[in-house]
């Protein structure tokens, strides 16, 4: 379902609502479902308010830039959102998860998107990936074929990232 500026995805995920919150919340290493992107703190712990970040692989380029805004252990994370790549204003992403019958209900909320900008390209175009390989890293330990090879393009590609996403043009 999507509205003006919102973008909701769901999936049911067979597995427990602490390996799929884990794969969601974890740091310094990365997370095989958004993008193998790494999610780095300002300071230890998903804290209300600490400063974070979606680093590639290799930490030289920030992605993402954003704010803890709710960690609920092991039902609700959200954080604003910035892709460094645009100048557009942040959007606030929310992962809700509910024991379901067979699994896990996960529900990826992206609010207050920004309406006709790079942002909200990407963040509609990226909800079903990141959910779908996200079902498949729990189930299976590993993201499909398909994504593992994207990733290791991402990888060798890195170098042609914008100068503006450096790590080092975003401090913690």
């Amino acid at each position: 379902m999507a509205e003006a500026n919102k973008a909701v995805f769901r999936i049911v995920v067979n597995g427990t609502m602490e390996a799929v919150f884990r794969e969601l919340t974890k740091t310094g290493e990365p997370q095989g479902a958004v993008f193998n992107a790494v999610l780095t703190l300002d300071q230890p712990g998903l804290v209300r308010g600490r400063k974070m970040q979606m680093r590639t692989g290799s930490g030289r380029h920030a992605i993402v830039v954003g704010e803890v805004v709710e960690h609920e252990a092991p039902a609700r994370f959200a954080h604003t959102h910035r892709f460094t790549q645009y100048d557009d204003p942040s959007c606030t992403v929310v992962y809700d998860l509910k024991q379901v019958e067979g699994g896990v209900e996960v529900t990826l909320t992206v609010e207050n998107l920004p309406a006709g900008t790079g942002t909200e390209k990407e963040m509609r175009r990226g909800g079903d990936f990141i959910l779908k390989t996200l079902k498949a890293i729990v189930e299976t330990g590993r993201p499909p074929l398909g994504t593992r090879l994207m990733y290791a393009v991402f990888g060798a590609l890195e170098f042609v990232l914008p100068a503006k996403t450096r790590s080092d043009r975003w401090p913690l």
